[in-house]
């Protein structure tokens, strides 16, 4: 039998979205939508392109998120993102959040599993390859650290 390695994270890039005002749908449903920002790293540069948005929904303390929007690539090409994960963090640090505070990563659990598509020769990697995203709050931005999974 052949033991299987574990699986190492290797930083691709990091998108910096600007959201606008949640809207708030009822019965801890929300839509935050999204209206621009920036992508860099050492694997892909570009723009959020406005448009897509965050659909969410509270359960207990628990958040789950599935956003959906497009990237565009320096040279142009446009990339779909689908985004899905969870936000959790307890009363205190929820609180401090709601009140407009940036705190570390490691203060809360904000992680997705992001999906990405592109007829893009340049970018096809990113639709064939397992992407973990540890985001966080800063300055009104939702930032995501996107690792590939070797």
């Amino acid at each position: 039998m052949f033991e299987l390695p574990d699986p190492q994270l290797v930083f691709a890039f990091e998108a910096r979205v600007d959201v606008a005002a949640s809207l708030d749908i009822g019965d801890g449903m929300y839509f935050t939508p999204i209206t621009g920002g920036t992508v860099s790293g050492p694997k892909l540069s570009g723009r959020v392109l406005a448009g897509g948005g965050d659909w969410s929904t509270t359960r207990g303390q628990v958040t789950s998120l599935d956003a959906h929007y497009l990237l565009e690539a320096s040279d142009g090409s446009v990339i779909d993102i689908r985004n899905r994960g969870f936000w959790r963090a307890s009363p205190e640090v929820d609180a401090r959040v709601e009140a407009g505070e940036d705190l570390p990563e490691t203060s809360y659990y904000y992680r997705t599993s992001p999906v990405f598509q592109t007829a893009a020769p340049a970018h096809a990697w990113l639709a064939s390859t397992v992407f973990v995203g540890l985001a966080r709050g800063e300055r009104g931005q939702v930032c995501i650290r996107f690792f590939e999974v070797l």
